[in-house]
């Protein structure tokens, strides 16, 4: 079978031809190939996704020209997991989505979109967005800074008189510090962000899924939110709350027919963007810490576990945090 960009990782690795050109790749930018250990069963082309700008898509089209003569062969099917969307899933249903131009949040709409649901999709990169639209025309964009009340309120109104769901998936990283070194500017940016945007909306849409007897919201945590790690104490501190947020919410919604739930992802080669200016202290542990993820998931792995517990198939799971992590947080 021919090596593609759809070819996992380990495929690769594993190759006689493919082994020594990802090897080789590594050691030109000085970076060990053991790296590459949590991903091994994701595609080779997921590489660009993970390097968050430093890897352009030239780099793989040429390893994979490298392994195959010159030529790019025609994608295989890859051998690993593969999005499998259920059509009509969530027909006739609208939900809003935030942080939906890019990782997470753009592939749980992408794939409610494809599922037959009317997406209200909210960030604050208007381009993006717009890129979004351009691929699913029927999405509705709101370009807005969600900390913002008028935000909040410019969501809401473009979702109607009917919400089915709510998806806070938004959220930003703190700069690794521990409680000693967080300034109030850190602190205060990712609690608005993390924590105090995703009750507003919640805030929001409760009293028209109340009216209506139904709804499912769903809250983005973090692994970091089950328990101390090497992430930072705004972030972390964000992620607990959304999780306190959640649980409150589902007690006292749960007779009304609405079933609030948390994902709490690992490690995410889309994930949140590392910060400019990390703390020493922060960097010095989050290394050690990172080399024990067991596997590092796609935005796609984590939109199935959101769409599920969003999905009537959850029917009867309310106040759940479910750990998307491929067993990080058991370790």
């Amino acid at each position: 079978m021919a090596l593609t960009a759809h070819s996992t990782i380990g495929e690769w690795l594993n190759d006689e031809v493919g082994g020594p050109l990802i090897r080789g790749l590594f050691e030109k930018t000085g970076a060990d190939p053991e790296l590459l250990t949590p991903v091994l069963g994701l595609p080779l082309q997921q590489l660009v996704a993970m390097s968050q700008g430093a890897m352009p898509q030239s780099v793989v089209d040429d390893l994979v020209r490298a392994a195959n003569g010159g030529e790019i062969p025609e994608a295989d099917e890859s051998t690993g997991w593969a999005e499998q969307p259920t059509t009509g899933r969530f027909a006739g249903k609208t939900v809003i989505v935030t942080g939906a131009a890019s990782g997470i949040g753009r592939a749980t709409a992408s794939r409610i979109a494809r599922e037959g649901r009317r997406v209200i999709a909210a960030d604050i990169s208007a381009e993006k967005l717009d890129a979004l639209k351009a691929e699913f025309p029927d999405v509705v964009t709101v370009a807005a800074d969600l900390t913002q009340q008028s935000a909040i309120d410019a969501v809401v109104a473009a979702a109607g008189d009917r919400i089915d769901g709510l998806a806070n998936v938004a959220g930003i990283n703190d700069d690794f510090s521990p409680a000693g070194e967080t300034t109030d500017a850190v602190w205060d940016r990712v609690i608005a962000i993390n924590l105090t945007a995703p009750f507003k909306l919640m805030r929001a849409v409760l009293p028209v899924m109340e009216a209506a007897g139904r709804g499912a919201i769903l809250n983005v945590s973090s692994e970091a939110g089950l328990r101390g790690n090497s992430s930072g104490n705004a972030y972390t501190a964000s992620k607990h709350g959304i999780i306190g947020v959640t649980k409150s919410a589902a007690f006292m919604y749960g007779p009304k027919g609405i079933r609030v739930n948390s994902v709490a992802p690992g490690g995410v080669a889309t994930g949140i963007p590392m910060p400019p200016n990390m703390s020493e202290r922060g960097s010095a542990r989050l290394a050690p810490f990172q080399q024990a993820i067991p596997t590092v998931a796609t935005a796609e792995h984590l939109a199935a576990s959101i769409t599920f517990l969003l999905s009537d198939d959850a029917v009867n799971i309310n106040g759940a945090i479910l750990a998307s992590d491929g067993g990080w947080s058991v370790q």
